[in-house]
């Protein structure tokens, strides 16, 4: 579904991402874990486009991506929930999926398909964004990009600062989307969250992919000493 060939990303004088090479199969999760500040979201901005490059390619389905802007690659199937949301706080629920839908090019998500997979939308529909809880506002984030159905999700860790029941209600749609066909890629510290959902792993230190493949073959504590803090 997606393919990563030596890309590099420089932000002022430090080299950010080096020679990045990564396969993405098609309707798995594929987790991209590591510590803080090793690039992993630096990594996603560059897939979605929010980022140039200075070197590589990134390919999605087989057409070449790497110089789209964002929002042709958001037309070609991408999705992106980043980290921290970026949920419209002063709109309600409902005029946020809107915005979704008014971005979409073709015909958007059901509302009753996206409250069927997020309860809340419908209870909440006009509450405003930030009134909700910060695990409300993830489930609104996810279901915002879920709206062009895309081919391809993008998820900047989708458990940061959520209550332990509601990453389980994360899980469970993210389960279901999968189940349905969806390619995930998930930036993830959260190790155990990220091995329920991924078949494939890829962990990133200082801007390199030093460990990846199947997550059955991967060796946890050897993965935990670059996860460590």
């Amino acid at each position: 579904m997606l393919t990563v060939g030596k890309l590099d990303q420089y932000y002022g004088g430090s080299h950010t991402l080096r020679g990045i090479d990564l396969e993405v199969p098609q309707g798995a999760c594929t987790a991209l874990l590591g510590r803080n500040g090793m690039g992993k979201t630096t990594l996603l901005r560059c897939l979605m486009g929010e980022l140039r490059i200075a070197r590589g390619n990134v390919a999605l389905a087989g057409t070449d991506v790497t110089r789209l802007p964002a929002y042709r690659r958001a037309r070609l199937g991408m999705g992106y929930v980043p980290q921290g949301r970026e949920i419209f706080a002063r709109l309600t629920v409902a005029e946020n999926l809107a915005v979704g839908e008014a971005a979409c090019e073709g015909e958007p998500m059901p509302r009753g398909e996206l409250e069927e997979l997020f309860p809340i939308l419908r209870t909440m529909k006009n509450r405003r964004g930030g009134d909700l809880s910060g695990g409300q506002q993830q489930q609104l984030a996810i279901a915002r990009a879920l709206v062009a159905r895309p081919r391809l999700l993008l998820l900047d860790e989708p458990t940061e600062g959520i209550q332990p029941s509601t990453i389980k209600e994360i899980g469970r749609v993210l389960r279901t989307l999968l189940e349905r066909g969806l390619t995930i890629v998930l930036v993830e510290q959260y190790l155990d969250f990220a091995l329920e959902l991924a078949t494939h792993y890829a962990i990133v230190s200082r801007g390199e992919i030093v460990m990846r493949g199947p997550i059955a073959a991967l060796d946890r504590d050897r993965a935990r000493e670059h996860l460590a803090l």
